[in-house]
């Protein structure tokens, strides 16, 4: 199939018509389904792979069994695609793959898997944010809020949450946390696709929450190469108002070096 005819973009959803255009693309030989499936696996592979090294040889090999399935031709169209999501994205936070999914009917096509519109989840996300002033409150006490969503989906909960403490003045990619978990492997992929662009710490966990049951762990840029593990495990960042060593470490500051804090997650269980 010829490469499709692609506008030059200025806006989130133009973005987002290119990116169906380049899916559509690749469907000639191949099943939508499939097509889009193996682009958010992919994709999700590539960016695990710059930051999580424990699981870098089984998902490499993953990923150049994917590449195979695909002509020269078609393989050069799927970086297009992902360059098309990260720049859909720039325009602030948004379900860009749940809206793609969508768009391209692919929730008729199986297990009758259907997202939560985004407008939907930012409608609620503002009710539970408000003007931020709870979010502060533990972002003081703790130094970060946790956001729990048991199935995530393609993200979009989350994100609108990301969104609203962005409007209540909050900077979320220093004071939020997330563990997202689904049953379905696509939509583990969209969701860490998605918070890793958005440089959101979290943890996508493949599993099924009911069943307590966890088959994989994808680990966000933003969380790995911010030390979010141990800031979990110690369950208060430095410098919040619960560390025992606040005190000590302001009266060793100099004047020449201001205390700062270090910046964190913040706690709320949706």
């Amino acid at each position: 199939m010829r490469s499709p005819k692609m506008s030059t973009p200025s806006s989130p959803a133009e973005h987002r018509s290119n990116l169906v255009k380049l899916l559509r693309a690749n469907a000639g030989r191949h099943n939508l389904w499939d097509v889009f499936g193996d682009f958010i696996e992919m994709s999700a592979l590539a960016i695990a792979n710059k930051v999580d090294l424990a699981q870098f040889e089984e998902r490499e090999k993953r990923y150049l069994s994917i590449v195979r399935r695909y002509e020269p031709h078609e393989v050069a169209r799927f970086p297009q695609m992902y360059a098309e999501l990260v720049n859909a994205l720039e325009y602030g936070p948004d379900d860009v793959l749940g809206k793609v999914f969508s768009e391209l009917e692919l929730h008729n096509a199986s297990r009758g898997q259907f997202f939560t519109p985004y407008s939907l989840c930012t409608l609620m996300a503002n009710m539970q944010v408000q003007d931020g002033s709870g979010f502060r409150e533990k972002i003081e006490q703790r130094g970060f809020v946790s956001v729990s969503e048991p199935a995530c989906g393609a993200g979009a909960m989350v994100i609108a949450t990301a969104e609203a403490m962005l409007g209540a003045g909050i900077n979320y990619q220093q004071h939020l946390h997330v563990i997202a978990q689904d049953i379905d492997s696509r939509a583990v992929h969209m969701a860490f696709i998605q918070l890793s662009l958005l440089h959101i710490p979290a943890v996508v966990i493949l599993g099924n929450t009911l069943m307590m049951e966890e088959r994989e762990h994808w680990y966000t840029p933003a969380h790995v190469l911010g030390g979010w593990q141990r800031k979990l495990d110690r369950g208060y960042a430095l410098g919040s108002s619960i560390d025992p060593h606040r005190d000590n470490e302001r009266d060793q500051m100099t004047s020449a070096e201001p205390y700062q804090e270090e910046t964190l997650p913040r706690e709320l269980v949706a």
